[in-house]
Protein backbone atom coordinates (compact mmCIF):
# COMPACT_ATOMS: atom_id res chain seq x y z
CA UNK A 1 0.00 0.00 0.00
CA UNK A 2 1.40 3.39 -0.94
CA UNK A 3 0.77 6.41 1.24
CA UNK A 4 2.43 9.39 -0.50
CA UNK A 5 -0.33 10.88 -2.64
CA UNK A 6 2.18 13.05 -4.47
CA UNK A 7 4.29 10.05 -5.45
CA UNK A 8 2.06 7.18 -6.58
CA UNK A 9 3.67 3.99 -7.89
CA UNK A 10 4.04 3.37 -11.59
CA UNK A 11 1.14 1.52 -13.19
CA UNK A 12 3.03 -1.41 -14.70
CA UNK A 13 -0.08 -3.00 -16.25
CA UNK A 14 -0.99 0.19 -18.10
CA UNK A 15 2.61 0.71 -19.17
CA UNK A 16 2.76 -2.80 -20.60
CA UNK A 17 -0.51 -2.32 -22.45
CA UNK A 18 0.84 0.84 -24.05
CA UNK A 19 4.42 -0.19 -24.75
CA UNK A 20 4.51 -3.98 -25.04
CA UNK A 21 1.04 -5.19 -26.01
CA UNK A 22 -0.75 -2.22 -27.57
CA UNK A 23 -0.99 -1.06 -31.22
CA UNK A 24 1.91 1.36 -30.68
CA UNK A 25 4.02 -1.26 -28.94
CA UNK A 26 7.74 -0.95 -29.63
CA UNK A 27 9.20 -2.84 -26.66
CA UNK A 28 9.40 -6.57 -26.05
CA UNK A 29 9.38 -6.48 -22.26
CA UNK A 30 8.94 -3.99 -19.43
CA UNK A 31 9.39 -4.70 -15.74
CA UNK A 32 9.03 -2.44 -12.70
CA UNK A 33 10.76 -3.34 -9.43
CA UNK A 34 10.28 -1.66 -6.08
CA UNK A 35 13.98 -1.38 -5.30
CA UNK A 36 17.32 -2.48 -6.68
CA UNK A 37 20.95 -1.51 -6.57
CA UNK A 38 21.26 -0.48 -10.21
CA UNK A 39 18.92 -1.13 -13.13
CA UNK A 40 21.89 -0.98 -15.51
CA UNK A 41 23.76 -3.63 -13.54
CA UNK A 42 20.65 -5.83 -13.39
CA UNK A 43 20.20 -5.82 -17.17
CA UNK A 44 23.90 -6.32 -17.88
CA UNK A 45 23.96 -9.36 -15.59
CA UNK A 46 21.09 -10.94 -17.56
CA UNK A 47 21.98 -9.63 -21.01
CA UNK A 48 22.43 -12.99 -22.73
CA UNK A 49 18.96 -14.19 -21.78
CA UNK A 50 16.98 -11.03 -22.52
CA UNK A 51 15.28 -9.99 -25.73
CA UNK A 52 16.08 -6.87 -27.69
CA UNK A 53 14.27 -3.81 -26.32
CA UNK A 54 13.85 -4.90 -22.73
CA UNK A 55 13.10 -2.08 -20.28
CA UNK A 56 13.59 -2.17 -16.51
CA UNK A 57 12.33 0.55 -14.17
CA UNK A 58 12.99 0.88 -10.44
CA UNK A 59 10.91 2.88 -7.98
CA UNK A 60 14.13 3.34 -6.01
CA UNK A 61 17.75 2.36 -6.44
CA UNK A 62 20.44 2.62 -3.81
CA UNK A 63 23.58 1.94 -5.87
CA UNK A 64 22.89 3.85 -9.06
CA UNK A 65 25.86 5.24 -10.95
CA UNK A 66 26.33 8.13 -13.30
CA UNK A 67 29.35 8.99 -15.42
CA UNK A 68 32.74 8.18 -13.83
CA UNK A 69 30.88 5.94 -11.31
CA UNK A 70 29.41 8.92 -9.47
CA UNK A 71 26.56 7.86 -7.14
CA UNK A 72 23.05 8.62 -8.31
CA UNK A 73 20.06 8.23 -6.00
CA UNK A 74 16.94 9.94 -4.69
CA UNK A 75 13.81 9.46 -2.61
CA UNK A 76 11.57 6.54 -3.65
CA UNK A 77 9.20 7.39 -6.55
CA UNK A 78 10.67 10.87 -6.95
CA UNK A 79 12.46 9.94 -10.18
CA UNK A 80 12.21 7.86 -13.30
CA UNK A 81 15.01 5.30 -13.02
CA UNK A 82 15.03 3.46 -16.33
CA UNK A 83 17.43 1.14 -18.13
CA UNK A 84 16.91 -0.29 -21.60
CA UNK A 85 18.68 -3.20 -23.23
CA UNK A 86 19.05 -3.09 -27.01
CA UNK A 87 20.75 -5.41 -29.48
CA UNK A 88 22.44 -4.20 -32.65
CA UNK A 89 23.26 -7.01 -35.10
CA UNK A 90 25.15 -5.74 -38.11
CA UNK A 91 26.11 -2.38 -36.63
CA UNK A 92 29.62 -0.97 -36.85
CA UNK A 93 30.81 -1.02 -33.21
CA UNK A 94 32.57 2.29 -33.86
CA UNK A 95 29.22 4.14 -33.87
CA UNK A 96 27.86 2.66 -30.63
CA UNK A 97 29.05 5.74 -28.79
CA UNK A 98 26.12 7.54 -30.36
CA UNK A 99 23.62 5.58 -28.26
CA UNK A 100 23.66 7.82 -25.16
CA UNK A 101 23.53 10.93 -27.36
CA UNK A 102 20.59 9.52 -29.33
CA UNK A 103 18.88 8.73 -26.03
CA UNK A 104 19.44 12.32 -24.96
CA UNK A 105 17.66 13.55 -28.07
CA UNK A 106 14.67 11.32 -27.26
CA UNK A 107 14.52 12.46 -23.62
CA UNK A 108 14.72 16.14 -24.56
CA UNK A 109 11.94 15.76 -27.11
CA UNK A 110 9.74 13.89 -24.63
CA UNK A 111 10.19 16.57 -21.97
CA UNK A 112 9.60 19.42 -24.39
CA UNK A 113 6.48 17.80 -25.82
CA UNK A 114 4.86 16.22 -22.77
CA UNK A 115 6.10 18.31 -19.85
CA UNK A 116 6.38 21.59 -21.82
CA UNK A 117 9.75 22.48 -20.29
CA UNK A 118 12.66 24.06 -22.14
CA UNK A 119 14.92 21.01 -21.98
CA UNK A 120 18.28 20.95 -23.76
CA UNK A 121 21.42 18.82 -23.87
CA UNK A 122 24.79 19.52 -22.32
CA UNK A 123 27.42 17.49 -24.12
CA UNK A 124 27.59 14.60 -24.06
CA UNK A 125 24.36 13.42 -22.45
CA UNK A 126 23.16 15.54 -19.53
CA UNK A 127 19.66 16.99 -19.87
CA UNK A 128 19.29 20.54 -18.58
CA UNK A 129 16.44 22.94 -17.90
CA UNK A 130 17.56 26.57 -17.67
CA UNK A 131 21.11 25.39 -17.08
CA UNK A 132 20.26 22.96 -14.26
CA UNK A 133 20.56 19.20 -14.61
CA UNK A 134 17.30 17.29 -14.60
CA UNK A 135 18.49 13.99 -16.08
CA UNK A 136 21.63 11.99 -16.72
CA UNK A 137 22.29 9.16 -19.15
CA UNK A 138 24.83 6.33 -18.95
CA UNK A 139 25.43 3.71 -21.66
CA UNK A 140 27.37 0.50 -21.11
CA UNK A 141 28.22 -2.26 -23.58
CA UNK A 142 27.05 -5.57 -22.14
CA UNK A 143 28.24 -7.83 -24.96
CA UNK A 144 30.83 -7.14 -27.64
CA UNK A 145 31.31 -8.96 -30.93
CA UNK A 146 29.27 -9.09 -34.15
CA UNK A 147 25.99 -8.63 -32.23
CA UNK A 148 26.71 -6.02 -29.56
CA UNK A 149 24.27 -5.52 -26.71
CA UNK A 150 24.05 -2.09 -25.09
CA UNK A 151 22.34 -1.05 -21.87
CA UNK A 152 21.41 2.62 -21.54
CA UNK A 153 20.36 4.00 -18.17
CA UNK A 154 18.39 7.20 -17.57
CA UNK A 155 17.82 8.95 -14.26
CA UNK A 156 15.24 11.75 -14.44
CA UNK A 157 14.32 13.92 -11.45
CA UNK A 158 10.55 14.28 -11.43
CA UNK A 159 9.19 15.38 -8.05
CA UNK A 160 12.37 15.91 -6.03
CA UNK A 161 12.27 18.93 -3.75
CA UNK A 162 15.09 21.44 -3.36
CA UNK A 163 16.15 19.71 -0.15
CA UNK A 164 16.29 16.31 -1.87
CA UNK A 165 18.46 17.38 -4.80
CA UNK A 166 22.00 15.97 -4.72
CA UNK A 167 23.68 19.26 -5.73
CA UNK A 168 22.53 22.90 -6.05
CA UNK A 169 22.99 22.75 -9.84
CA UNK A 170 20.33 20.03 -10.19
CA UNK A 171 16.60 20.45 -10.61
CA UNK A 172 13.40 18.46 -11.11
CA UNK A 173 10.35 18.71 -13.32
CA UNK A 174 8.17 19.84 -10.43
CA UNK A 175 10.63 22.56 -9.47
CA UNK A 176 10.62 23.75 -13.09
CA UNK A 177 6.80 23.95 -13.12
CA UNK A 178 6.36 21.23 -15.71
CA UNK A 179 2.87 21.04 -17.17
CA UNK A 180 2.92 17.25 -16.69
CA UNK A 181 4.85 15.50 -13.93
CA UNK A 182 3.04 12.16 -14.09
CA UNK A 183 5.76 9.52 -14.27
CA UNK A 184 3.68 7.05 -16.29
CA UNK A 185 3.00 9.62 -19.00
CA UNK A 186 6.61 10.77 -19.19
CA UNK A 187 7.98 7.22 -19.15
CA UNK A 188 5.72 6.22 -22.06
CA UNK A 189 6.88 9.23 -24.05
CA UNK A 190 10.54 8.53 -23.35
CA UNK A 191 10.37 4.86 -24.32
CA UNK A 192 8.38 5.55 -27.47
CA UNK A 193 10.88 8.25 -28.37
CA UNK A 194 13.89 6.01 -27.84
CA UNK A 195 12.32 3.28 -29.94
CA UNK A 196 11.50 5.70 -32.74
CA UNK A 197 15.00 7.22 -32.72
CA UNK A 198 16.64 3.78 -32.93
CA UNK A 199 14.27 2.74 -35.75
CA UNK A 200 15.06 5.90 -37.69
CA UNK A 201 18.79 5.45 -37.19
CA UNK A 202 18.64 1.81 -38.29
CA UNK A 203 16.58 2.70 -41.38
CA UNK A 204 19.26 5.24 -42.35
CA UNK A 205 21.88 2.48 -42.37
CA UNK A 206 23.32 3.74 -39.06
CA UNK A 207 24.18 7.06 -40.71
CA UNK A 208 25.53 9.51 -38.15
CA UNK A 209 25.32 12.74 -40.15
CA UNK A 210 21.55 13.18 -39.74
CA UNK A 211 21.77 12.06 -36.11
CA UNK A 212 24.53 14.59 -35.46
CA UNK A 213 22.36 17.38 -36.87
CA UNK A 214 19.42 16.39 -34.68
CA UNK A 215 21.73 16.37 -31.67
CA UNK A 216 23.22 19.79 -32.50
CA UNK A 217 19.75 21.31 -32.70
CA UNK A 218 19.11 20.30 -29.09
CA UNK A 219 22.59 20.89 -27.68
CA UNK A 220 23.01 23.94 -25.46
CA UNK A 221 26.79 23.45 -25.34
CA UNK A 222 27.40 24.43 -28.97
CA UNK A 223 28.06 28.18 -29.16
CA UNK A 224 29.06 28.49 -25.50
CA UNK A 225 32.38 29.12 -23.84
CA UNK A 226 33.34 25.96 -22.01
CA UNK A 227 35.95 24.40 -19.81
CA UNK A 228 36.65 20.75 -20.63
CA UNK A 229 38.52 18.57 -18.13
CA UNK A 230 39.99 15.72 -20.13
CA UNK A 231 41.80 12.50 -19.21
CA UNK A 232 45.39 13.07 -18.15
CA UNK A 233 44.51 16.22 -16.18
CA UNK A 234 44.43 18.28 -19.36
CA UNK A 235 42.10 21.29 -19.33
CA UNK A 236 40.80 22.95 -22.48
CA UNK A 237 39.08 26.35 -22.42
CA UNK A 238 37.43 27.89 -25.44
CA UNK A 239 34.27 28.09 -27.51
CA UNK A 240 32.33 24.93 -28.35
CA UNK A 241 31.70 25.27 -32.07
CA UNK A 242 30.27 21.92 -33.16
CA UNK A 243 29.46 18.28 -32.46
CA UNK A 244 31.02 16.21 -35.23
CA UNK A 245 29.75 13.03 -36.91
CA UNK A 246 31.68 10.97 -34.36
CA UNK A 247 29.79 12.58 -31.48
CA UNK A 248 32.81 14.59 -30.32
CA UNK A 249 32.52 18.15 -29.07
CA UNK A 250 34.68 20.52 -31.10
CA UNK A 251 36.26 23.36 -29.09
CA UNK A 252 38.24 26.31 -30.42
CA UNK A 253 41.12 26.51 -27.94
CA UNK A 254 41.67 29.98 -26.48
CA UNK A 255 45.43 29.47 -26.27
CA UNK A 256 46.22 28.06 -29.70
CA UNK A 257 43.18 29.16 -31.70
CA UNK A 258 43.02 25.60 -33.04
CA UNK A 259 39.87 23.47 -33.08
CA UNK A 260 40.13 20.37 -30.89
CA UNK A 261 37.71 17.43 -31.14
CA UNK A 262 37.11 15.95 -27.68
CA UNK A 263 35.77 12.42 -27.33
CA UNK A 264 35.69 12.26 -23.52
CA UNK A 265 35.72 14.90 -20.83
CA UNK A 266 33.75 16.82 -18.22
CA UNK A 267 32.27 20.02 -19.66
CA UNK A 268 31.46 23.14 -17.68
CA UNK A 269 29.49 25.93 -19.32
CA UNK A 270 31.25 29.22 -18.61
CA UNK A 271 29.80 32.68 -18.28
CA UNK A 272 31.64 35.83 -19.29
CA UNK A 273 32.44 36.55 -15.65
CA UNK A 274 33.74 33.07 -14.88
CA UNK A 275 37.47 32.85 -14.17
CA UNK A 276 39.38 30.51 -16.42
Amino acid sequence: MWTNLDRPPLDVAALRRALVDGPQASWSRLDVVEQTGSTNADLIARADGLADRTALVAEHQDSGRGRHSRPFSGAPRSQILLSVLMKFPGIDPAVLGWLPLLTGVAVVDALRTVAAVDAALKWPNDVLIEGRKVAGILAEVATYGPHPVVVVGIGLNVSMTTEELPVPTATSLVLENAVVADRDTILRAMLRGIGAEVDSWKNSGWNTEHLAQRYRERCDTVGRRVRVEMPGDRVLVGEATDVDVHGRIVVRDDESGQSVAVAAGDVTHLRAVDPE
